[in-house]
């Protein structure tokens, strides 16, 4: 089985900085994208930045220049470093893994966290 756990949410005031961290475990093969999506009460989950396990990144035009995602390959972790923050960005943050591990075979697909509250204070 693989474990995805993410860390580092909590309450800022507007204009603040958090980093989240998710580490994913278990028998892991290989991990191709990694990335963060979010969802606030009552909207769909949207994506926030992805990242390619050579380093590609792409976010959504409103993170742009305020959000920096990155990953450490070596311990499958994926960070968000999220600058300049507004209340807007007030939402339940996921982290996902397009990845393969293996248990007796090979299983490949997308898993996520369980998500970790940002909240944004004006």
């Amino acid at each position: 089985q693989v474990q995805l756990v993410e860390s580092g949410g909590g309450l800022v005031q507007a204009g603040g900085s958090l980093r989240l961290s998710c580490a994913a475990s278990g028998s892991i093969v290989s991990i191709n994208n990694m990335g963060w999506y979010r969802q606030a009460p009552g909207k769909q989950r949207d994506m926030v930045a992805v990242i390619t396990e050579g380093g590609t990144t792409n976010y959504a035009d409103s993170m742009k220049g305020r959000f920096t995602i990155s990953r450490d390959n070596a311990k499958n972790t994926v960070y968000l470093q999220m600058n300049s923050l507004k209340p807007e960005d007030t939402a339940v943050y996921y982290c996902y893994a397009g990845l393969t591990y293996y248990n007796r075979k090979y299983y490949t697909g997308d898993y996520w966290g369980q998500g970790t509250q940002v909240t944004v204070s004006s």
